[in-house]
């Protein structure tokens, strides 16, 4: 797997088994069973052309909810002194197929959910943490989630990146009637080690809230967002409110 995941074998598109033998100093035998049988476990994919192995689907996917794990459990200190603050549910979210998916959701009090669920998904175009998430795209692909269904009839596109803009200037998103007209929703997005939007906080309070308390939930979202993202290594650039969690 440490050579299959080697800058020649990123160079090549994959390696052959005598390459493969050479670098980790087995028979080439040896290696030809060991990568047959990790590609049955879809460990490793050939590709039919030129013979040559690279990692497979599964290890991407196990490496995917390896790290979903460790999101999940490095935020969840952080939501739930969140949600203890503001008396509010709290949502973590990430982008599953430009769907939102709520992947967890910690309450200050038991029973209040504003309706959403853990695994409930949420149109990218019509929601605070969308906003969020799509943060970092350019604006082509932004443009491609307009090409059909009812949001784009609903909600215009200068408007989504007035609202994105927004968010990389602030480090928050703030949408009224989220999920619906008595709400608003506030979300911030969360980065990785490698500088990138990984996920988002968010959070769903009351319409008729006055503006300072919207504010309020603002801040403590950001700030919120930027300890989660520094717990996975996340280190800033520069100050301004975005990525300072001293807001």
């Amino acid at each position: 797997m440490e050579a299959l995941r080697s800058l020649e074998a990123h160079r090549k598109g994959g390696l052959g088994v005598n390459r493969i033998a050479e670098m980790t100093g087995r028979e080439k035998s040896q290696v030809s069973r060991a990568l047959a049988g990790m590609k049955e476990e879809g460990l490793v994919d050939r590709d039919p052309t030129t013979l040559a192995y690279r990692c497979g689907w599964r290890l991407y996917a196990l490496a995917a909810s390896t790290l979903e794990a460790r999101l999940t459990q490095s935020a969840a200190p952080f939501l739930q002194r969140l949600a203890s603050e503001l008396h509010e549910t709290v949502y973590l979210c990430v982008l599953r197929d430009r769907n939102v998916v709520i992947a967890s959701a910690v309450s200050a009090r038991r029973g209040r959910s504003r309706g959403l669920w853990e695994g409930d998904t949420l149109p990218v175009i019509k929601t605070s943490s969308g906003r969020a998430l799509v943060a970092e795209w350019d604006k082509g692909s932004i443009e491609s989630l307009f090409c059909g269904g009812e949001a784009v009839h609903s909600i215009p596109f200068e408007s989504f990146m007035s609202d994105v803009q927004y968010v990389r200037e602030r480090g928050y998103s703030i949408l009224h009637g989220e999920p619906s007209e008595r709400f608003i929703g506030v979300s911030s997005p969360i980065k990785d080690y490698r500088n990138g939007i990984i996920a988002c906080v968010m959070v769903v309070t009351e319409n008729s809230t006055v503006s300072e308390r919207v504010g309020a939930v603002a801040r403590l979202t950001l700030r919120c967002a930027t300890q989660i993202s520094r717990s996975l290594g996340y280190a800033a650039v520069g100050r301004g409110r975005y990525g300072d969690a001293s807001v």
